[in-house]
């Protein structure tokens, strides 16, 4: 029974360590998108971490208008939409923070411009919608609070770990009741 242990073990750290990279795979260099691969005319959360200024803008071929990024202690977060015409694929995603310049990669699932799913490209907005009238402050903190959350990758991560302990929890209390049950008999 020992050696089934191990092997289960084994494997389930084997598991979980596949798993752990997949938590950053949204991140690169400090660009994290949420989601991490949309579709077309869903709006995304970026954050950006590293940049040494307090504003940053993103922009993209993908994007309805350019983010606004804003912030402070070394993370920017802003939102834009993803344009309801796209096709599926990778978008390049520019960042300009300050004097630096950074890119990244945004994965557009799904979509067809003109397909049943999506039968009239016109249902976004071309540009930015500003409504006026305040109210940056809780729309920030909004963003701030989705884009800090735990993705995908991280969930699964947590799923996998609890199996384990559950599992852990389930061979000692085996164990325990076969090693009260041999000295009754």
């Amino acid at each position: 029974m020992g050696s089934l242990r191990l092997t289960l073990c084994t494997g389930l750290l084997a598991v979980t360590a596949c798993l752990a990279p997949a938590a950053h795979a949204a991140d690169s260099g400090g660009v994290a998108v949420t989601p991490s691969s949309p579709a077309p005319g869903t709006d995304i959360a970026l954050r950006v971490s590293g940049c040494a200024t307090r504003t940053a803008t993103a922009v993209s071929a993908a994007f309805v208008a350019d983010a606004r990024l804003t912030g402070a202690e070394d993370t920017l977060v802003g939102e834009t939409r993803v344009r309801t015409e796209l096709r599926a694929g990778s978008y390049d995603v520019q960042i300009t923070c300050g004097d630096t310049s950074r890119k990244a990669a945004l994965t557009v699932v799904g979509g067809d411009a003109g397909s049943a799913t999506n039968p009239s490209p016109h249902t976004s907005p071309v540009a930015p919608v500003h409504a006026g009238g305040g109210g940056t402050a809780p729309h920030l903190a909004a963003v701030d609070a989705r884009a800090a959350g735990p993705g995908t990758g991280q969930a699964v991560t947590g799923l996998v770990l609890a199996g384990v302990a559950a599992a852990a929890v389930l061979f000692r209390r085996a164990r325990r009741n076969r090693g009260t049950g041999t000295g009754t008999g």
